[in-house]
């Protein structure tokens, strides 16, 4: 995968129940052909994501320079992964797609990055959002919270 020249697959694609991980292994891909550009693997939220399924970035990333297709990454990521109940699973998956900036440094960060894409878009609150917008993906406007 060449991030030069496209986008990773959006962290809200599900690859074995996991928001995420479909992202990660195409930025885990690319750092391995040495054509990430600008994108980080292992990022904060990849990290987030390896915690929960206890694994490390060193383990990830040999399983996938081993496994050529998707779905022999996500074979090895069910077996390998720490067991969570479907709503434990959710539940994190819904915490992942939320998640915004959570100190006012990465705020001012968030809207430095929101306003050089759409200024107009302070509906905007998750990085899940961030990145579909940064990239291209339709994202809905959020209606203001009263």
């Amino acid at each position: 995968m060449d991030l030069r020249k496209t986008f990773p697959r959006s962290m809200r694609v599900k690859m074995a129940d996991y928001v995420h991980l479909a992202r990660m292994i195409d930025k885990c891909r690319a750092v391995l052909a040495k054509t990430e550009g600008e994108y980080i693997y292992p990022c904060p939220m990849d990290e987030r994501l390896m915690e929960f399924a206890g694994i490390t970035a060193d383990q990830f990333t040999a399983a996938v320079k081993g496994n050529p297709s998707d779905d022999a990454v996500v074979k090895w990521f069910s077996q390998t992964a720490k067991a969570h109940p479907p709503a434990e699973l959710e539940a994190w998956n819904r915490m992942m797609l939320s998640r915004g900036p959570s100190t006012p440094e990465k705020q001012e960060y968030f809207n430095k990055l929101r306003d050089a894409v759409d200024p107009s878009r302070t509906d905007l609150t998750s990085w899940a959002d961030l990145q579909d917008l940064e990239e291209g993906r339709h994202v809905p406007r959020q209606e203001p919270v009263s």
